[in-house]
């Protein structure tokens, strides 16, 4: 059984938590405390040495995200529960880590957890949570790095080192600033909702392109943007007037 604590200011909502995991999941989680504080999930994380964590970002008197700041350890895998779909939400995705919103319905629990038994453990949880810490502070939506799901792990990139995303079937290719490539089991789409929009555009079929490394974009004759490496990207007739508007905007 997975050992758990459920962090969250309102008894109901632990409650509810609570019920679907033992109504739908029996013998699976063994829950150790529900927790109303940070200061309370201290003392339980502590005391019973957690596998996972559903942890409320929101509550009343100390932010979720303050609780990494309270443990010399982190050995424990992350849920984020919220019900606010906005800046923090858009950190943590592109940190890897998991997150359900609120109210919690057993769908999207069933779906997470059986993300959370076929999940990959190499990539390092602490580094995981200090690269989320670190886009959190950056105070912008242009995070600081994003993490790439690679056949070994994660890899972690900073995100202006990404030139262009190419799309080969039903895997893409990350090309970033220093020449390096990675190869992902990832749509150009699935890339395209995990970067940030306000500087990737997609700008064909197969390629989206880092917006601060155009160096050129050329309306005459063949549709080309140049990218500061030299190296020239077509442009679709279709996604032609986007880019008009994302330069401009930019």
């Amino acid at each position: 059984m997975i050992k758990t604590v459920i962090i969250d200011d309102e008894k109901n909502a632990r409650e509810v938590l609570e019920y679907l995991l033992n109504r739908h999941f029996p013998d699976k989680f063994l829950i150790m405390d529900k927790c109303a504080s940070v200061d309370e999930a201290v003392i339980a994380i502590n005391k019973h040495n957690p596998e996972l964590v559903f942890l409320d970002i929101h509550m009343q008197n100390r932010s979720g995200f303050e609780l990494f700041k309270e443990l010399d350890k982190i050995s424990f895998e992350v849920v984020f529960t919220t019900a606010h779909s906005e800046f923090a939400i858009e950190a943590i995705k592109q940190s890897a880590l998991d997150y359900l919103l609120k109210p919690i319905n057993y769908i999207d629990l069933a779906k997470l957890i059986k993300k959370y038994d076929e999940k990959n453990h190499k990539a390092s949880l602490n580094e995981k949570l200090l690269f989320l810490i670190d886009n959190l502070n950056s105070g912008t939506s242009d995070f600081n790095k994003v993490a790439l799901a690679t056949e070994s792990g994660y890899q972690l990139v900073k995100t202006n080192s990404i030139l262009y995303c190419e799309a080969e079937s039903n895997y893409s290719t990350v090309v970033c600033i220093d020449g390096s490539k990675i190869v992902l089991a990832k749509t150009l789409k699935a890339l395209e909702e995990l970067l940030p929009q306000s500087i990737f555009q997609r700008i064909h079929r197969t390629y989206l392109v880092n917006l601060n490394h155009i160096n050129k974009f050329s309306k005459v004759n063949d549709l080309y943007v140049e990218l500061v490496n030299g190296e020239i990207i077509p442009v679709s007739t279709r996604n032609k007037q986007a880019l008009v508007n994302a330069i401009n905007k930019k």
